[in-house]
C-alpha cells in the first residue's frame, strides 16, 4: 500500500504538470503548502525520533543532509523548490544530471520507510505531499513539449526511487533508522526552509504565502494528532 501511495503521488503530480503546467502560480502555491507540511513533519515527528536515539553526535547527520541537498541541487538546479521557470528554455539542465539528482534525493527518502507500516505516518505523508509539487514541475518540464520515451523513463525512475529505497532499507540494521531519518530530515529542512524563507518581492509581507504555509502546518498538525492517538 505504501509503495502504491508513493508511485501514485508521482503519477498524479506529473499529469497535473502536463495539463496545468502553464500556471506557475499553481506550482508555486503547491510548493509553499507542501513546505509548511514538510517543515512541521520535521520538527514534530522526524527530529524528536532522531534525538530519542540519545546519540549526541546525531545532529551532524542532520547537517550532513542539509549539505547533501546543496550538492544535489547543483545537479537539479533547485527543481525541488521551484526554480524551474526558464530551465527548459535555457536548456541548462542536463537530463542525466536532473535524473541522477532527483533519483538520489527520492531514494534516500525511501530508506526510513522500511521500518514504517502505517499509511497515516506523518513521515510517509510528508514524502507524498512533497512528491506532488516536484512531480508537477517534472511533468511540466518533461511532458509539455517533449512527451517522449526518455521523458517517461526519467519519470518512471523517479516514481520508483523511493520504493526502491524502501526495499533497500530492509537490508540495514533497524538501529540505523535514526541516522537515515536525520539525514533525510536535514534534506527536508533545507528544501522547506528555502521555499518558505526565500525573500519576498521588495521584502513585503506576502499574505497568500503566509496563509499557505499556515495551511500546510495545520494539515501536518492534524495528521500528527491523528497519528498520536492511533
Amino acid at each position: 500500500m505504501i509503495i502504491i501511495l508513493l508511485i501514485l503521488s508521482v503519477i498524479i503530480g506529473v499529469f497535473l504538470g502536463k495539463y496545468f503546467g502553464k500556471s506557475q502560480s499553481f506550482a508555486k502555491n503547491l510548493l509553499i503548502l507542501s513546505a509548511g507540511f514538510l517543515i512541521t513533519v520535521c520538527v514534530s515527528e522526524v527530529f524528536p525520533e532522531v534525538y530519542e536515539a540519545e546519540d549526541h553526535n546525531i545532529g551532524i547527520w542532520i547537517i550532513g543532509g542539509v549539505l547533501l541537498q546543496m550538492i544535489l541541487e547543483s545537479l537539479t538546479k533547485g527543481f525541488e523548490h521551484g526554480h524551474f521557470h526558464h530551465h527548459h528554455e535555457e536548456k541548462n539542465i542536463l537530463p542525466i544530471a536532473l535524473m541522477a539528482g532527483m533519483f538520489v534525493h527520492a531514494f534516500l527518502e525511501g530508506i526510513p520507510l522500511a521500518n514504517i507500516t502505517d499509511v497515516t505516518s506523518p513521515y510517509l505523508l510528508g514524502i507524498v505531499f512533497h512528491n506532488l509539487p516536484i512531480s508537477f514541475i517534472l511533468g511540466t518540464f518533461l511532458l509539455r513539449e517533449k512527451n517522449n520515451i526518455f521523458s517517461w523513463f526519467i519519470i518512471t525512475l523517479f516514481a520508483l526511487a523511493s520504493p526502491l529505497g524502501m526495499v533497500f532499507g530492509d537490508y540495514f540494521n533497524p538501529e540505523w533508522q535514526p541516522y537515515f531519518l536525520a539525514l533525510v530530515g536535514g534534506i527536508f529542512l533545507h528544501i522547506s526552509s528555502v521555499i518558505i524563507f526565500e525573500s519576498n518581492k521588495n521584502h513585503k509581507m506576502d499574505w497568500q504565502k503566509l496563509f499557505l504555509v499556515i495551511a500546510g502546518v495545520g494539515l501536518a498538525l492534524v495528521n500528527h494528532l491523528f497519528h498520536a492517538h492511533h
